[in-house]
């Protein structure tokens, strides 16, 4: 594109396609400004969310005034076009392109997993092709298995939509085309990977060619009942439906043209509390427990609407209410606010997808919110964004799109953002007081401290020249860092005075919904009541407590999501026990359904006066999202003041980062058979040499009173001396961690022979 053109971009202009006068913007395709109109234009390659691919020709169309055919979804759009998408000429081409995909194509509809949701075969009866009258030589090609998803090059047709998403989406980058003419295919260059993100290639496939290898010959599409809900595992609440049968979910799938799902969010599905029966007795002793109750503590995997339940008994019965994770992020975005005005932050994952310049600080962003590293993915690959990525650990499997690594000293995050702050604050316009602030700074010792260098922190600025559309992404190593809320206030300060477009990650769950329908408290004390989390009497969603509880797959009711929108999730199994709402109408609320809380989500923290079954959940053709309602910003009052940054603690020798395997998010992934994973201590062989560890070593260790076994594996593509260590597989104990989530080591081998750390 020209640079005249290029700003001419989003100029009104007026398109005639098939007659019909059609208003829309300059750079758009006619196939977009088409679909804006309902206008229909075949396709079979195409893909909303990548750049257009081009491969496969069924988007022909005449334009006047130009000889041939244009591809309709490269062509971009000029003021007074007029545009034929239908007409003999143009039905002959795509037919003959339709003969060309039946060549040796196996007729194996009847056994095809993807029949009757197949591309392919819906094309071949639009263009009625009754029969094929030519064939080249077949070829020998195997099925390949590739462990999450299995391949049939004999089925494939090279639409490469696997590619561009495992390349532009995902950024697993897993996937190649091998070229070869007739005999091309697809090539799984990191199989040992066994990537689970393939899930989203295979959901793109419109063939047989890519399937979920667990589903392969299991049902038939239209067998299945699709039940709209939304993914409750890392925050993100992507779209997803799952597709039931006999009260059995079979698979999950997603409106894959404008939506993603993570490994967790596709394989992630089979953890429903099944054969429950109402236990009266267990009934009885949870409202007596809840009547005595000191504090009730719980975790982040419950609705808004079961949150809003809590939040009332409170208020009737005086108990405190604690959910660590979900307090800590309440408390940072308290503090956020008081910087901002507005009590949420600006930042969404669209402008995230659209930016030239991102930081990431906080986080172990591919583990961390799968979702928002796709679309950091999306603008290093659409847009060859900056990533500059901020962490005490390098992480290999985001090499690909970092373009500058910056280390610091674990516990050094305020030096980090007040640094960060002061470097890209230089000239902006900023108030008396928090210009002197920023100017008594003492650059030297933070830097020498933090473990930043001045020269980084130069170059970080220079990359930044130039560019447009600025992104800052946070997470929860902030929310637990004991100078929480002014790392807030340092944060805040770039969306503030910088432009930026901010989003703070909330953590797993629904942490965030939770943070705004709750009052919070810091800790537990007294006799306990434990929701998916460990009380003197638990309510268990796991099946292992005193009352059972339905899992989040058995649950209607709103999730608040990382784009803060509150979003439906629907029933996908049966559950024959006792709810939440049964407890709180025993205690004295009254309400027939835990949904009838839905509409009393609190205005004041932005939720809206809407009944549960008036919440929309589509995206319309263009693939604006129509799911639920967006938060509305609420006006909170402003005190911008900032402390010195207080020095910080050595953390000397070995240390462990609570952090999941990518996939993994809570007991409930742990659950679910298609993502077992063995829960190990990872470290590099520097962390082996320093804590005398060998590989495969057995030890013991605490953090915040939770106990864990594991078994210590070094990984070589890690470096330094922190260990990763999850928590997913600790089951009802996991919602007990609420520290920082760097900790020094100080274990015990087996033998009970004491060579860990003893500084403390």
């Amino acid at each position: 594109m020209s640079v005249h053109n290029s700003m001419n971009t989003g100029k009104p202009i007026t398109v005639t396609i098939d007659g019909k006068v059609c208003k829309s913007t300059f750079g758009k395709t006619i196939l977009e400004i088409a679909r804006e109109n309902d206008i229909y234009i075949p396709t079979m390659c195409y893909l909303t969310k990548v750049q257009p691919i081009g491969s496969c020709r069924m988007c022909v169309v005449n334009v006047e005034g130009v000889d041939g055919m244009i591809l309709s979804c490269q062509e971009k759009a000029v003021d007074g076009v007029v545009v034929t998408t239908n007409n003999s000429e143009l039905y002959q081409e795509r037919q003959n392109i339709m003969k060309l995909y039946g060549v040796n194509h196996p007729l194996e509809c009847g056994v095809c997993d993807k029949s009757g949701e197949c591309d392919l075969q819906n094309k071949t009866l639009e263009f009625d092709l009754s029969e094929q009258d030519f064939t080249a030589r077949d070829q020998h090609r195997p099925v390949e298995n590739w462990g999450h998803v299995s391949y049939d090059p004999s089925l494939c047709i090279m639409c490469e939509k696997c590619v561009r998403v495992s390349t532009e989406i995902t950024g697993d980058e897993a996937l190649k085309v091998k070229f070869g003419g007739y005999g091309s295919t697809i090539i799984n260059v990191k199989e040992d990977k066994n990537y689970a993100s393939l899930g989203e290639a295979a959901a793109v496939c419109p063939v047989g060619a890519l399937v979920q290898t667990h589903f392969k010959y299991t049902a038939n599409a239209w067998e299945m009942n699709k039940i709209p809900s939304a993914c409750p595992h890392c925050g993100g609440g992507c779209q997803m439906y799952y597709e039931v049968r006999n009260d059995k979910i079979y698979r999950v799938t997603n409106n894959f043209e404008f939506s993603n799902l993570c490994g967790a969010g596709r394989f992630g599905f089979d953890y429903a509390n099944e054969g429950v029966t109402k236990d009266e007795q267990a009934f009885a002793k949870a409202v007596e427990a809840f009547k005595k109750a000191d504090s009730v503590i719980f975790s982040s995997q419950i609705s808004n609407e079961e949150a809003l339940i809590l939040q009332k008994l409170k208020e009737r019965l005086g108990f405190k209410l604690v959910s660590h994770e979900a307090r800590g992020y309440q408390k940072f975005m308290r503090a956020y606010a008081e910087m901002t005005g507005k009590h949420l932050y600006n930042g969404d994952l669209k402008a995230l997808s659209k930016s030239q310049a991102i930081i990431v600080l906080g986080s172990r962003i591919n583990n961390d919110s799968p979702t928002v590293k796709y679309h950091i993915n999306m603008a290093s690959k659409w847009h060859q964004a900056r990533v500059i990525y901020m962490h005490p650990m390098e992480d290999s499997e985001i090499q690909n799109i970092v373009t500058q690594f910056i280390k610091y000293e674990v516990g050094s995050e305020e030096g980090a953002a007040a640094l960060l702050a002061h470097t890209l604050l230089e000239n902006a316009e900023l108030t008396k007081t928090l210009r002197a602030s920023l100017d008594d700074l003492d650059i030297g010792n933070l830097s020498a401290e933090s473990n930043i260098g001045e020269e980084e922190l130069d170059a970080l600025k220079k990359s930044l020249l130039k560019k447009h559309g600025f992104s800052l992404v946070v997470g929860s190593d902030l929310y637990t860092h004991p100078r929480a809320e002014q790392i807030a206030k340092w944060v805040a300060l770039l969306e503030q005075y910088a432009g930026f477009n901010v989003i703070c990650m909330p953590p797993a769950g629904n942490a965030m919904g939770i943070s705004l329908v709750c009052d919070l408290d810091d800790s537990v004390e007294g006799h306990t009541v434990g929701y998916n989390a460990k009380g003197d009497f638990t309510l268990s969603a796991l099946g292992d407590g005193d009352l059972d509880m339905p899992a989040m797959n058995q649950q209607e009711g709103t999730l608040t999501t990382v784009d803060k929108r509150v979003v439906p999730m629907n029933v996908a199994l049966p559950y024959g026990g006792y709810v939440l709402n049964d407890i709180a109408n025993a205690l004295g609320l009254k309400a027939e359904y835990t949904i009838d809380y839905t509409k009393e989500l609190p205005e004041e923290k932005g939720f809206q006066n809407i009944e549960f079954d008036a919440l929309p959940d589509y995206f319309d053709a263009v693939g604006n999202e129509h799911r639920g309602y967006l938060l509305t910003p609420q006006k909170v009052s402003v005190k911008r003041a900032l402390e010195e940054v207080e020095e910080l603690e050595a953390y000397d020798g070995a240390v462990i980062y609570r952090c999941d395997p990518v996939d993994q998010f809570s007991p409930f992934t742990a659950k679910s058979p298609l993502l077992k994973e063995e829960a190990v201590l990872s470290g590099s062989q520097q962390f082996a040499t320093v804590t005398k560890l060998q590989d495969g070593d057995m030890i013991t260790f605490e953090v915040d009173g939770v106990r864990f076994r594991r078994v210590f594996k070094i990984d070589t593509s890690m470096k330094g001396t922190v260990a990763l260590n999850p928590t997913f597989d600790m089951g009802l104990s996991a919602s007990s961690l609420s520290s920082y989530r760097f900790s020094r080591l100080v274990y015990e081998k087996t033998n009970n022979e004491n060579i860990g750390n003893d500084n403390e």
